[in-house]
């Protein structure tokens, strides 16, 4: 167990992932932003964890300084809103060292791509992996600093690495705290098997007047109808051909609740309803939501961007995309990941694949 782990991020997956991986008798640190947080989890000397995981993780440390936090660890592992991404890579870039891992847990769409574009901007000269993961593997809160609830672990993963030459060496590393995980070809497949861009976006808009009424109700049971989950089923018919045009095969979102949730059923909308998990999940409040204000720029418009570059018809994804603007006086396209902001603009789709490949430009 000789893995050094440094976790940036003291929200609910980053506390639920140190505290984790502490109790499994790792060596880690955690970075957060809040000083308040850290000190807390400074003073009870690392992070009390239940749920499906029961103890104390001690920790090597907390810190507010990013560059202690990560000296001499092997791997660092970004558990932040993408949308959070860049700012943590900026402050990494002069603080990497050869052989080191950043892995962003979970990335959206493109998060290992822009983490790799800061750092190059930044000047970082360092030899280093750039790794993503499809999702987060926790179900989990952190009801205060130093407290971690796991409620439930995935039991699958999906890694991968920009460039993609370093899978093994990297999915090795996350494997031996995590085997469940599996490699991805590259980071398209973990990007694309991004769900949260179609569950989340789509729904949400399409349930405005219900979001902004005094009504209670229930995102899932209430917010997926039979229209609105065959639309989401259309809408990731997109995904999977896009998918199809860089050579990965995904599963489709209905056929994943099947395997994931055991929630089998012939339309999406009567999936969610078999599926228990969601039977208590409540619905927005305000439309200035993560599922727009994130799984737009970070989810559908990289998916838009990156099906531009193989000729992909993605004609629901830009309706969604425009619409979130147009209801919430955004650009998201100005804000979010474009393939001039992922550092890819240009790139003939050979030559992006080669640099997925081999990270060479």
């Amino acid at each position: 167990m000789e893995t050094v782990w440094a976790v940036v991020g003291g929200g609910n997956g980053g506390q639920s992932m140190a505290g984790h991986l502490a109790v499994m008798g790792y060596r880690v640190r955690l970075f957060d932003i809040f000083k308040e947080t850290v000190d807390a989890i400074n003073e009870r000397g690392g992070i009390e964890v239940e749920g499906v995981v029961e103890g104390f993780g001690v920790l090597e440390e907390a810190t507010v300084d990013i560059g202690e936090a990560i000296d001499g660890v092997d791997i660092i592992v970004i558990v932040a809103p993408a949308t959070a991404h860049a700012t943590i890579a900026r402050s990494l870039a002069p603080h990497l060292t050869d052989g080191q891992v950043v892995a962003a847990h979970p990335a959206a769409t493109g998060g290992a791509l822009e983490i790799r574009k800061i750092l190059d901007e930044e000047g970082c000269e360092a030899r280093i992996a750039v790794a993503e993961t499809n999702t987060l593997i926790y179900a989990c809160r952190a009801p205060s600093p130093g407290h971690a609830c796991i409620h439930g672990i995935k039991k699958d993963l999906v890694l991968a690495t920009l460039p993609a030459r370093e899978n093994e060496r990297v999915l090795s590393m996350f494997q031996e705290a995590f085997p469940q995980t599996v490699g991805g070809r590259t980071v398209m497949e973990t990007s694309l098997g991004n769900a949260n861009a179609v569950m989340h976006p789509a729904p949400t808009l399409l349930n405005a007047s219900l979001i902004e009424s005094r009504h209670d109700w229930l995102y899932y049971l209430d917010g997926i109808t039979p229209t609105v989950g065959a639309f989401v089923e259309a809408l990731d018919a997109e995904r999977m051909a896009l998918a199809s045009a860089y050579g990965i095969t995904l599963t489709p979102i209905l056929k994943w609740y099947a395997v994931a949730y055991g929630a089998e059923a012939p339309t999406l909308s009567e999936a969610v309803r078999k599926n228990s998990a969601y039977a208590k999940i409540t619905g927005q409040k305000q439309m200035r939501t993560r599922y727009l204000l994130e799984d737009i720029p970070t989810g559908l418009v990289p998916m838009i961007e990156f099906a531009a570059l193989k000729d992909v018809p993605v004609e629901r994804m830009r309706l969604v995309a425009r619409f979130g603007e147009f209801l919430l006086g955004e650009d998201f396209f100005a804000s979010g990941r474009t393939l001039k902001q992922l550092g890819v603009a240009g790139m003939s789709p050979t030559a992006f694949d080669r640099y997925l490949e081999t990270g060479e430009r």
